[in-house]
């Protein structure tokens, strides 16, 4: 997180203390770094742009990256992301509306999800968005009624499960038989026969995601063959795709991990593809989407916190914060880790090890286990690494107010979403009468 670093003992986003931006806006409080956020998008892009043409391709578009907007839906993060060209890939009509409002392409978009409803479907379908990855045959059925009723046909790739394990955390791995998500490897050339007779279904591409924080690209790398296997099968039928989409998944450093640097993953992915490509189809223009999200904004962003209580027991002692499991869900649902620094460095508190716990009414509140630390009532606390699944995840338990949110951008802080008020958490509710 080399844009969250320390200047004269006090921890800086970007060029912006911490601290002071905790006096401004209070905390709990998400910080983002435009800047780490356009680093780790270029990352992709560059890949591609460096790797991705192959024979026959001149000229040719040859990737497009797709932020996963339910890693961080933030319209400011959105729009940052839009501006660089990336497009998106949601799996709701909110997060359709929200890529819009941030000026999004919505040809740039693709729907994926395995609960998809008709408004959602027609949402989609009135804005034209550039493929629905469908995940069953009900879904393929329910999509072209869909289309069918709105006089268009809509452009779906199939996303095949290929029973691949991630070797990930078994809530965030999707690429297994046991798996709700996608269609049965073997059951997919059935599948995209059904969809290529349809009337209202325009079969464009194949859509594979196998799970999510990756530190090795083998397992995606042997998605990727099962896939271009398909492929072929469908030529052979007459089934031919324009884009391969090999999802996304690759981790980042939360405490010692290694993952795969992008570019690497990335060179290694597009020589297999374009040595495929330029063997089986004479350098055919065939599309490869990528699915991105905790890789480009999981390292960009921090929560701030404020040590309410230093509480020292019997068998642990507890850093008694302002920031709870509602504002970062992962440590309690994953047992996550997050590393947490310390905002002000300094030497007049005796270091000792600390749980630290939030104000919420359950034992699974807690942000970090066993964390050395020298604190004082009244520190700040950076939760490292919380760009993503962070407030995307966040709720209002115990009626806890969701945090703000702030990006910097070089030596300037911005208010991207305000600290909702208790009375704004039930506005929309009555009392009967």
């Amino acid at each position: 997180m080399s844009h969250f670093s320390y200047r004269n003992g006090v921890l800086h986003a970007e060029q912006v203390p911490l601290s002071a931006l905790a006096g401004q806006y209070a905390t709990p409080l998400y910080v983002y770094s435009k800047q780490a956020l356009a680093e780790n998008f270029s990352a992709y892009a560059e890949a591609c742009r460096q790797y991705g043409r192959g024979r026959g391709t001149e000229g040719f578009d040859a990737a497009l990256v797709c932020y996963s907007v339910k890693s961080n839906s933030n319209l400011a993060v959105l729009n940052t992301l839009a501006a660089l060209g990336s497009g998106f890939d949601i799996v709701s009509g909110g997060e359709l509306q929200r890529v819009i409002a941030a000026g999004g392409d919505p040809r740039k978009v693709i729907f994926s999800g395995v609960g998809k409803g008709r408004e959602e479907m027609r949402l989609a379908l009135s804005h034209d968005i550039l493929c629905f990855n469908v995940e069953s045959i009900p879904e393929l059925h329910r999509l072209n009624q869909v289309a069918g009723e709105m006089g268009r046909r809509a452009r779906i790739s199939l996303r095949v499960n290929p029973n691949v394990d991630a070797k990930t955390h078994p809530y965030i791995s999707t690429g297994l038989k046991e798996n709700k998500f996608g269609v049965a490897y073997e059951d997919a050339m059935d599948c995209y026969r059904a969809a290529a007779a349809l009337p209202h279904i325009d079969v464009v591409g194949i859509d594979c995601h196998i799970g999510s924080q990756l530190l090795d690209d083998a397992p995606l790398l042997e998605a990727l063959d099962k896939i271009i296997e398909l492929v072929d099968l469908l030529a052979q039928e007459n089934i031919v795709l324009h884009h391969l989409d090999i999802g996304g998944g690759i981790g980042i450093i939360y405490d010692d991990e290694m993952p795969v640097a992008v570019g690497d993953y990335l060179k290694r992915l597009f020589g297999r593809i374009n040595a495929w490509r330029d063997a089986k189809y004479e350098g055919r223009p065939i599309k490869v989407m990528f699915e991105p999200g905790r890789s480009i904004v999981g390292n960009a962003g921090v929560l701030l916190t404020e040590v309410q209580f230093l509480k020292h027991g019997a068998e642990k002692n507890f850093a008694v914060v302002d920031a709870a499991m509602n504002d970062l869900m992962r440590p309690a649902l994953y047992e996550a880790y997050h590393g947490v620094q310390q905002v002000q460095q300094h030497r007049d508190a005796a270091a000792k090890t600390y749980d630290v716990v939030g104000p919420v009414c359950e034992s699974g509140d807690w942000l970090a286990r066993s964390r050395v630390l020298a604190l004082h009532e009244g520190d700040l606390l950076a939760v490292m690494s919380a760009g993503a699944y962070g407030m995307t995840m966040a709720s209002n338990y115990n009626t806890r107010p969701r945090a703000a949110e702030v990006m910097v951008d070089g030596d300037k802080a911005h208010l991207v979403r305000e600290r909702e008020s208790a009375a704004q958490l039930f506005a929309l509710e009555s009392i009967i009468s």
